[in-house]
Formats: C-alpha cells, sequence, structure tokens
C-alpha cells in the first residue's frame, strides 16, 4: 500500500493540476505491478512500479531503445530511483485474451503472422553488443532449473548416478545444436500474453530480459505456449510460414526446412526445461501457484520431441523414469 501511494504522489508531480484514478491493471511473475491512471479526458498511462531493492528499471529502458523496430510502448516519465515509470497504454486485450474469446483456426492464424511479422522486423533490427549474449552458460543455467526445482521440489526426487548421466547427456547434446543457430535479438518472453492487440500492429511487452541468442528461441515461445496449446499440424503450419518469411526478408535461418525444424524443436527442450523449473520455483520459492498447474503442458511437449529424435531419447528415458509414460500422438518424425 505504501508503494502504491508513493506512485500517486509521484504521477501528481508528473501530471500536475490533472485528476486521475488509479486501478490495478496487472503483476508479472518477479516483482513488478502495473496500474492504469485514467484520467478526467479519459486520456491513460499505465504506470509501472519495480520496487528498486528487488530490480532496476535501467534493463526495460535500455531494451525499449534498441526495440524501436516494433510497437513497445512509448516511456513518458520516469523515476530510475524511486523505481517508477508512465508508459504508453496499449490497451486491456493481450492476444490470449483474443484468441481464447474466438477459436476459429483462422483468427488465430491471422493473428500469430501479425506476432511473426513483428518478430521478424525485431530480428531484422539486431545489432550485436547491444545485448548480453545467449551463451552456454546462461542455456546451461536455464536448464538447470528443471532437476534444481521440479524434480528435487516439485517430485521430491533425486536423481541416481545413472539418471544423472540420462540428464548430462541431454545437456552436452541439445547444447551445441542450439549455439550453432544464427545469432538476433531475443525477447526472450514472446508469448501471447505479452502481446497486446491495438487498433494498428501487436504492441509487445515485457522485453526487458533482452538477449542476443538463437533465432528460433521466440517462435519457440509464441507457439509452445503455457495457457494456449495448438495441435502439431498447425504449429507445423505456421513454423513454415515464419521461415518462408524470414528467407525472404534475408535473416539467416537455414536454408533447409528440416534443419530448421530440428532447431525449432530443439530450442523449445531447452525452454520446456527451463520453464518447468522456473513454475515450481515461483511456487516452492516465491509463493505463487498461479503457474504450477502449467507445468504439466511443458512436459508434454518435452516427451512429444524427446520421441522425434533419437539423441533425445536420454531425455525421453529419463522423463520416463521419473514421471512415468504418457501415450501421446507425437506426428512428425526426422
Amino acid at each position: 500500500m505504501q508503494r502504491e501511494t508513493e506512485l500517486k504522489k509521484w504521477l501528481h508531480s508528473c501530471y500536475p493540476q490533472q485528476e486521475f484514478i488509479l486501478s490495478f491493471a496487472a503483476a508479472d511473475a518477479d516483482f513488478r505491478r502495473y496500474f492504469r491512471a485514467t484520467f478526467t479526458d479519459d486520456n491513460t498511462v499505465i504506470c509501472m512500479d519495480a520496487p528498486p531493492d528487488k530490480m532496476s528499471i535501467l534493463p526495460y529502458i535500455k531494451v525499449q531503445k534498441l526495440f524501436q523496430a516494433i510497437k513497445v510502448p512509448e516511456i513518458y516519465h520516469l523515476d530510475i530511483q524511486q523505481g517508477f515509470m508512465a508508459l504508453e497504454d496499449f490497451g486491456s486485450t493481450p492476444y490470449l485474451a483474443a484468441l481464447q474469446q474466438d477459436r476459429r483456426t483462422e483468427v488465430h492464424k491471422v493473428l500469430l503472422l501479425e506476432a511473426i511479422d513483428e518478430l521478424i522486423k525485431l530480428q531484422l533490427s539486431s545489432q550485436p553488443d547491444q545485448l548480453p549474449l545467449y551463451d552456454d552458460v546462461v542455456l546451461e543455467r536455464e536448464m538447470q532449473l528443471f532437476p534444481e526445482w521440479y524434480i528435487q521440489k516439485e517430485l521430491g526426487l533425486s536423481l541416481t548416478e545413472q539418471q544423472q548421466q540420462l540428464w548430462q547427456q541431454t545437456v552436452t547434446t541439445i547444447l551445441p545444436v542450439i549455439l550453432s543457430q544464427p545469432q538476433v535479438y531475443v525477447h526472450r518472453d514472446y508469448i501471447v500474453r505479452n502481446i497486446m492487440l491495438t487498433r494498428s500492429r501487436p504492441g509487445i511487452l515485457d522485453f526487458q530480459d533482452a538477449l542476443y541468442g538463437p533465432i528460433t528461441y521466440d517462435l519457440v515461445s509464441l507457439l509452445r505456449d503455457a495457457f494456449i496449446e495448438w495441435d502439431e499440424e498447425f504449429i507445423l503450419d505456421i513454423v513454415i510460414r515464419y521461415w518462408e518469411k524470414a528467407r525472404a526478408a534475408g535473416l539467416p535461418v537455414r536454408t533447409d526446412f528440416d534443419q530448421f525444424y530440428r532447431d525449432f524443436e530443439w530450442m523449445g527442450v531447452q525452454r520446456h526445461l527451463k520453464v518447468a523449473g522456473i513454475f515450481a520455483r515461483l511456487y516452492y520459492r516465491d509463493g505463487k501457484d498461479k503457474y504450477r498447474g502449467e507445468i504439466h503442458r511443458f512436459l508434454k511437449y518435452l516427451r512429444k520431441t524427446s520421441r522425434r529424435y533419437g539423441e533425445l531419447r536420454p531425455l525421453l528415458q529419463l522423463i520416463t523414469e521419473l514421471i512415468g509414460s504418457e501415450e501421446v500422438q507425437t506426428g512428425y518424425t526426422f
């Protein structure tokens, strides 16, 4: 409540002699909260509250400047010391809500292709040495969240020596394939909850953790989501369309689609392991249970992909030993 009082006071200093009503808008998985200030003339701004003892708004400011090729919120006012920002308001309809409201396949395809067009614009604007590298150290650290938080905390298990070998085989198999991908700006959370439906082009939020890394990462984030799921045929169609658009735009994607799709799938394995670990950590460390119920979807993704590729059999064996098998239609095999 004290932070909200301080935010109101700061907003009054930014907009003197203007009355407004402050209402809660959203909260992130971390410590950020967002409020909407509605003024008497019906204009609105989004206010970010990022407690400075918990996090800094400097990464947001830096990435916002780098991501001008896409529609990101304009920063109207900011206070680094207090951790406050007044931002452009993209409205109240994230892609997730729009997709859940209208289940028609053709609507989903149109919206996702618009998001892909924005992603390609972002990737084309990439410059080296502007963002930290999404390197092997970061990638492996993220993967280790799976045994640390999902296996140990959620399952209450410790890996046997043989299972540790299976895990290490998985890590050492996946990382070289991921690291061989072309490098671009990576939003890192390019999901339908962070893409807003606006009157013009999609508005992109929550980009402050961006890195410079594998070109397929954001595509995986978009299509293998925590809160909405599409069938394999639909995803394959969208991935093909991205690949064709990316090649036409001059992005350095693989010239062979089968290789590109493997890149996409194996990047997914890394991300699915990471997200399962993060969702478990949010529950056991931070007391947030909003995401815990979605871990099963990422296990499903992992099963499907590890069944498709012989090199990923150690991961399939590990998952089967830990949580059992689940018969699923795996679709395509490469």
